[in-house]
């Protein structure tokens, strides 16, 4: 028993942690608490669609779960939570992602990057077939999101297409889903930076702090007309504050004090979440939840997929150049966290992929100064891929020159302490990461070799130079840490009332008979 009541005491890191405890603290009751929560799971396969983890130099492997919030109608709770089933009714399956996350566990535990993927992301989505229904598609190019219409292998499918990253874990969580869970922990704390009326989720809330639950919770995450420039971008950052809470206030522990309310959490969580096969027991989040529970908030960091608009479509988005470095970081299991150099893992060489390895430079890229040798015999290659690298900003020294010989194909050397730097170069140019190594006296030495006749990016990529300021430039990043940040409330005309354009701090002005969301 004082075994029992030590765990107990234990801090609530994750929600997997939860549903250990549970199972723990039954006492004689454990066996049925168990069976009766292992019940609650619904799981589903994704096959191979998401690709392999590859293990770091000690042999531990990443963890990448692929997180999804969906619009899918598929209850009576989720039509009158959601709407739009007037005319439709309530929905077999199907729906699109509505939010996308993609949770990444270093090999080492010591850190995870959270990755939101805009749901307006145009790119290419590979050929699916739905098991379950039988659906299936040749492939297409459209929304990210719509790939959940042929099941979730080829939402899963598609992440991996987009992104390099590999994902082997799935989980899924709908509308009424949001609000059991929201209830269940008892509210979050958010904040707001002005008054806000999303006339669209029907967001009502007062500037400043608020406790928020159930259908409240739901219309904050739902809301992108409220925050920001009122687009699917300034959703993710309000949605990261809000996890970030979640994370807080769990690990805090406060959910543990009543056993009542650890037992209401366990139990909403595992009827409200659709896992991969993987995951679809209580021991398997459990497992999770103990790798979860080693990464501190301050190491948790929250970063949105950077995009450019897209060029056929102004209300679609497109992945810009700076997106591939940040994917690179996560896929190579590098740490996004600031100061967590020290705990990181050390990723296991990548081989080539179309998605070139390049960490967060640790020096400015005017600092890089690269020799470019002409190995190919053909005038005037060194001088035009040094002057490119120079028009990108990098370093007055670097400089063209002659190969003392030949060179059949294109390499970069390093000297000490400069991996990262040649990373940095390799994909400013689309040069794979396969084809840097350690050598080039005490600098950078690239030589172009016969396979780069022409041109001033490497054949075969297809990307554009990535910009100076590294993997986490425009992605917003933020650490689960930061508590106290408020939601930056949108300044432009993105909601509508009797008709009429205003911002959203306009419409709670006038919407003096619409209560506010946590009354």
């Amino acid at each position: 028993m004082n075994t029992h009541r030590a765990r107990r005491r234990r801090p609530l890191r994750l929600l997997g942690l939860v549903l250990a405890l549970v199972v723990i603290a039954a006492s004689g009751a454990g066996w049925w608490f168990y069976q009766r929560l292992d019940g609650n799971i619904r799981s589903v396969s994704i096959g191979a669609r998401g690709g392999t983890e590859r293990p770091d130099a000690s042999g531990r492997t990443p963890v990448d779960i692929l997180v999804i919030g969906s619009d899918g109608r598929t209850s009576a709770a989720d039509c009158g939570l959601g709407g739009g089933c007037a005319h439709t009714g309530v929905q077999k399956d199907g729906g699109n992602a509505d939010v996308e996350l993609l949770v990444h566990i270093a090999a080492d535990r010591s850190n995870a990057t959270v990755l939101s993927i805009p749901r307006d992301t145009v790119t290419e989505i590979p050929a699916c077939r739905d098991s379950a229904t039988g659906a299936s598609e040749s492939g297409y190019r459209g929304q990210i999101n719509s790939a959940l219409r042929y099941g979730p292998a080829c939402q899963v499918a598609a992440v991996h297409r987009l992104t390099g990253i590999p994902v082997t874990h799935y989980a899924q969580l709908d509308f009424s889903g949001v609000v059991k869970m929201s209830d269940a922990v008892g509210g979050v704390s958010v904040c707001v930076s002005d008054d806000v009326y999303d006339t669209y989720s029907h967001l009502k809330l007062s500037k400043g702090t608020h406790t928020l639950k159930g259908v409240a919770a739901l219309e904050f995450l739902r809301s992108r007309h409220g925050f920001g420039d009122g687009s699917d971008l300034g959703r993710t950052v309000s949605q990261h504050l809000f996890l970030g809470a979640v994370l807080r206030k769990v690990k805090s522990g406060d959910t543990l004090t009543d056993p009542a309310a650890v037992y209401r959490l366990a139990d909403a969580a595992t009827k409200a979440l659709t896992v991969d096969d993987g995951l679809g027991s209580v021991r398997a989040l459990v497992a999770l939840a103990a790798d979860l529970n080693k990464v501190p908030t301050g190491r948790v960091t929250f970063v949105t997929m950077q995009t450019d608009p897209d060029p056929d479509d102004t209300d679609r988005v497109v992945v810009a150049p700076e997106a591939r470095a940040l994917f690179a970081d996560i896929a190579g299991d590098r740490s996004l966290s600031a100061g967590s150099g020290a705990g990181r893992s050390t990723p296991s060489p990548v081989p080539s992929s179309p998605v070139p390895s390049s960490p967060v430079p640790s020096v400015p890229v005017s600092r890089i100064a690269v020799r470019v040798e002409n190995g190919t015999g053909i005038t005037g290659r060194a001088a035009a891929v040094a002057g490119a690298l120079t028009a990108q900003g990098f370093g007055s020294g670097t400089v063209a020159g002659n190969a003392p010989r030949s060179a059949p194909t294109t390499t970069l050397g390093y000297g000490p302490g400069l991996r990262e730097q040649a990373l940095r170069t390799a994909a400013a140019l689309g040069l794979p990461a396969s084809r840097t190594a350690p050598g080039g006296g005490a600098g950078l030495t690239l030589v172009i070799g016969a396979d780069w006749p022409s041109g001033t990016t490497y054949p075969g990529a297809a990307l554009s130079p990535v910009p100076a300021d590294g993997a986490t430039a425009r992605a917003h990043a933020a650490t689960a840490d930061r508590a106290g940040k408020c939601a930056q409330v949108g300044r432009y005309r993105t909601v509508s009332l009797d008709g009429v354009a205003m911002t959203p701090s306009q419409a709670y002005a006038l919407a003096k008979d619409v209560p506010d969301s946590d009354s």
